[in-house]
């Protein structure tokens, strides 16, 4: 395995290098035409073999982690591009054009630390998103979002350094005040709701952790299979991604 290069302090500005990029996986199966892959049969193997894995070890967390915040600065590189959904204040511009720092900033932070070993800069699809709708795009943002922190928070037990695990949980923490302003902007005080975190929902407000109150409070963690299966779905044929050593 490749040694682990100790990442640098996250940038707060996106850096101006190339967004070129090499890819040191092979894809196996490539040249299968995609009429072949719906034929009736085709089953589950050979649709993952035009996949990318992510890897294993702490390289494989941090290319997981690497992919999700491309597909997350893509979707806010779209959403700017687009000049914003119709109606936007300047309020909700300026909200969009920070998430969008952040998340070019996330991106650059992981691939300078996984150097060599980083996966291929990913294309995605997002055909599904109307960005000239609010609705549309704030519910978009939301499930990136909220998937995001899920995924922090389940693939945190697969790292094995003491760095990258700090690094993570400062990132994820970022990513939860992310998903929280978008939920608001959504619907008013739901910045959290108990699809995303294991509510403490009280019965008796005089007895606290009394009978009933079994909430934890704390986020709901998704396993990088389940996270996949739906960053999959915004993510062109050739990026689709697997995770076959983080289960």
């Amino acid at each position: 395995m490749s040694k682990l290069l100790p990442p640098p302090e996250p940038a707060t500005q996106p850096t101006s290098h190339s967004t070129s990029r090499r890819s040191f996986l092979r894809y196996t199966g490539a040249s299968m035409a995609v009429g072949g892959l719906l034929l009736a049969g085709c089953d589950d193997d050979n649709e993952n073999d035009n996949r990318i894995d992510v890897g294993s070890g702490d390289n494989g967390v941090l290319n997981y982690a690497y992919a999700l915040e491309q597909l997350e600065t893509a979707f806010y590189a779209a959403v700017k591009g687009g000049a914003y959904y119709a109606g936007a204040s300047a309020a909700e511009k300026q909200i969009f054009d920070d998430l969008s720092l952040h998340e070019q900033a996330h991106t650059n932070f992981l691939k300078a630390a996984l150097s060599t070993n980083a996966i291929k800069q990913l294309e995605a699809d997002f055909s599904t998103i109307n960005f000239a709708d609010k609705t549309s795009v704030l519910t978009a943002a939301r499930s990136f979002e909220d998937l995001g922190v899920a995924a922090y928070n389940g693939a945190g037990r697969f790292i094995t350094s003491a760095v990258y695990l700090v690094a993570a949980g400062k990132i994820v923490s970022v990513e939860a005040r992310h998903a929280a302003l978008i939920r608001d902007l959504i619907s008013y005080n739901k910045f959290v709701d108990n699809d995303v975190v294991n509510l403490f929902i009280p019965t008796d407000p005089s007895v606290p952790g009394g009978p009933g109150n079994e909430g934890t409070g704390l986020e709901r963690s998704k396993r990088p299979a389940e996270v996949l299966n739906t960053a999959n779905q915004f993510l062109k044929e050739g990026s689709k991604l697997s995770a076959n050593s983080l289960v």
